[in-house]
């Protein structure tokens, strides 16, 4: 029995042909949502080039890959964190980011077989205003999440739109992961509305009070300093301890 990476495997390495073989293309795409003006939006961008030429689409791009068997390219990962700087002009250290799905359809992309991995990124409104259109976007727009399906999207992009609402929504039930779509500090209405915003429904106060210091009691949110200025009286503002896992 020959070990793992003997000489046999090197022999078999060195005269491994990788064109020999179909391979596809690998792309990135970023559904980047924020909440602005109370109501949730998604980045889309105006394509510059074709295909697609002048419609709206999701910021992504091709995952850079090398040819050697040494130095093969770019993670996922890294790849997703480079698009979104080249297309938003956000880092990846500023906002949520996280692999949403794979979508691989043949023909879902006019060129050639093309898979995407796709990652959807969460912006605080504070940021919003920061992003800007790079790459091959002509412009970028904050789109109402509920007119997408209004839109002509290009390539599938609408679905995985879709897919990364159903997972926000779906996260927001069990995890933090509402820390990245509020300001630094927040008041129990200002986060009960970015429930209500996200979800597409409203929430009980009273409900939302309970799981709000079910919250406090298990030390993921604590009090904030200062007060905010309402139109009764100054209220207590909180925000996420540090190290809190979405």
């Amino acid at each position: 029995m020959t070990r793992r990476g003997g000489d046999d495997e090197k022999a078999f390495l060195s005269s491994y042909r990788p064109k020999d073989y179909p391979r596809p293309a690998v792309a990135v795409d970023l559904v980047v949502i924020t909440i602005l003006d109370a109501k949730l939006r998604v980045l889309l961008i105006k394509r510059q080039d074709h295909p697609f030429k002048g419609a709206w689409a999701l910021p992504g791009g091709f995952v850079r890959v090398a040819e050697g068997q040494k130095e093969q390219g770019e993670d996922l990962d890294a790849a997703a964190s480079r698009e979104l700087t080249e297309e938003t002009g956000l880092t990846a250290d500023r906002v949520f980011l996280e692999q949403l799905y794979t979508f691989g359809r043949a023909g879902r992309d006019p060129r050639m077989r093309v898979i995407s991995v796709a990652h959807y990124a969460l912006v605080r409104p504070d940021l919003a205003p920061l992003v800007r259109a790079g790459g091959d976007a002509a412009h970028a727009e904050w789109v109402l999440a509920e007119g997408i399906h209004k839109l002509e999207l290009a390539f599938d992009h609408r679905q995985i739109v879709d897919k990364a609402l159903e997972r926000i929504r779906g996260k927001l039930e069990y995890s933090n992961i509402a820390f990245d779509l509020v300001p630094t500090t927040f008041t129990i209405p200002e986060l009960r509305s970015v429930h209500a915003i996200v979800l597409g429904k409203e929430m009980d106060p009273g409900n939302f009070r309970r799981r709000f210091n079910r919250m406090l009691e298990d030390g993921v949110l604590e009090k904030a300093p200062g007060k905010r200025i309402t139109t009764s009286k100054p209220a207590t503002v909180y925000r996420f301890r540090p190290g809190r896992a979405a």
